[in-house]
This record gives C-alpha cells, sequence and structure tokens, in this order.
C-alpha cells in the first residue's frame, strides 16, 4: 500500500472513533508495524492534523462531537494542590490531556492524563498515592502545563480564569 494512502486510512480511521484507537490495531488493520504507525501519526502531525497519543492510542479531540479547541495552560502548586487544581478544570466541563514539564537532563516530558470528570482525577490521585511516584511537576518546582480541551476559546478563557483566582495559574 501507499504510504500516503496508508496515512489517509489512518487518519480516517483514528477520526471515526469516539474512544482512542492503539498503534498496534491500526497497524493490524493495515498489515504494517506498530512502528510505521507512530512514523505515519508524526508526519500527520506535521501536516497539522491535531492527534493526540493517550495511554490507550491515538485520537483526534472532539467535544460533544465537534472539534475541540485544545490550549496549554502554565500552573504552579504544590503536590498538595494537585487535586484541586485538577478538579478546577474537570468542574468547568474541560478535559485534562497531559501534563508537560521541561527537565533540565531529559528536556520535554509529557505524561497523558485523560481526565474529564472528579472520577477521573479521584482514581489518578489514588494511583500517585499507592505507587508512592512523584508528580511531573514535582520534578521541576511544580511548574508544568497541561494542554487542556474544551467547547471553544471562551470556554478554555473561563478554566484560565479559575485557575488563576484559584492561584494555580503560573505567572513569572
Amino acid at each position: 500500500m501507499e504510504s500516503k494512502l496508508r496515512r489517509e486510512q489512518v487518519l480516517n480511521m483514528i477520526s471515526g472513533q469516539a474512544t482512542p484507537i492503539s498503534a498496534s490495531l491500526l497497524a493490524k488493520t493495515l498489515n504494517v508495524s506498530r512502528q510505521v504507525i507512530v512514523g505515519d501519526v508524526a508526519l500527520l502531525r506535521a501536516q497539522g492534523h491535531e492527534i493526540i497519543a493517550t495511554a490507550r492510542g491515538y485520537m483526534i479531540p472532539e467535544f460533544g462531537g465537534a472539534k475541540q479547541y485544545l490550549g496549554k495552560v502554565a500552573c504552579r502548586h504544590t503536590a498538595e494542590d494537585t487535586k484541586s487544581e485538577l478538579y478546577t478544570i474537570v468542574d468547568l466541563g474541560a478535559e485534562v490531556i497531559n501534563v508537560v514539564v521541561e527537565h533540565e537532563l531529559y528536556g520535554t516530558i509529557t505524561g497523558g492524563l485523560n481526565l474529564t470528570n472528579r472520577k477521573d482525577v479521584d482514581l489518578f490521585i489514588e494511583k500517585v498515592e499507592l505507587s508512592e511516584v512523584k508528580l511531573l511537576s514535582e520534578l521541576t518546582s511544580e511548574v508544568h502545563l497541561h494542554t487542556i480541551a474544551c467547547r471553544d476559546k471562551a470556554h478554555f478563557e473561563q478554566v484560565c480564569n479559575s485557575l488563576e483566582t484559584n492561584g494555580y495559574l503560573f505567572q513569572n
């Protein structure tokens, strides 16, 4: 199969899914290796397609059947305030896609979150507490970025205002 046609099929398969689709499933369906799919997705992103990688696979963000507005916000708070920060976002109906930190040795580190409600946040915090691991934000003086999926730009600004009101927005 021609690579351009395969990338179109990958894009169509990801676009048609309400939930993430794994690179392994895409590879099996298209009879190529998983690594070929990873390369295809990288090229599709370079072409401007908004494809998010999650722990469960690839997806194109949608909100209520429509494309989402994705915004990035810089935050800073203690580890103890993480739950409250995440609640602030999901309580407004937005999704926390990921957390990104800049590590002095490793560079950019991204952790997929995909948190949409308080139950998701509670499960995430519970995993952190049970595994006794440090949050990525603890590696970088508590400064971190979140990619947040919202209905539109006005919704994103509402989330930012709430984060600022609660003292979580990083302002240097």
